[in-house]
């Protein structure tokens, strides 16, 4: 495990709630070769009211990448909805 990850699972002992840090967990979690959690990860990121848009687009490029289109354009479509109803498109 890399020195980053362990440090952002630090923490988020403090702060289990903050949606940067479980991005960042993500992404590390990919470049670890756990792709399947890192997914998972980021599709939590993606509910809720206040979804985290980056976490959309994330996805879809991973997803992408092992030929998953129809998810990743999905991903995509309603990543740019949440994106345009918080003003952030």
């Amino acid at each position: 495990m890399n020195q980053r990850r362990v440090k952002i699972e630090e923490m988020l002992l403090a702060e289990p709630n903050d949606e940067f840090l479980r991005y960042s967990l993500a992404l590390e979690k990919q470049k670890d070769g756990e792709l399947e959690p890192a997914l998972a990860l980021l599709s939590s990121l993606c509910g809720g009211d206040k979804p985290y848009v980056a976490a959309f687009f994330r996805s879809a490029q991973w997803l992408a990448e092992i030929s998953k289109i129809e998810e990743a354009r999905a991903f995509l479509r309603d990543g740019i909805d949440a994106a345009r109803q918080q003003g952030d498109l």
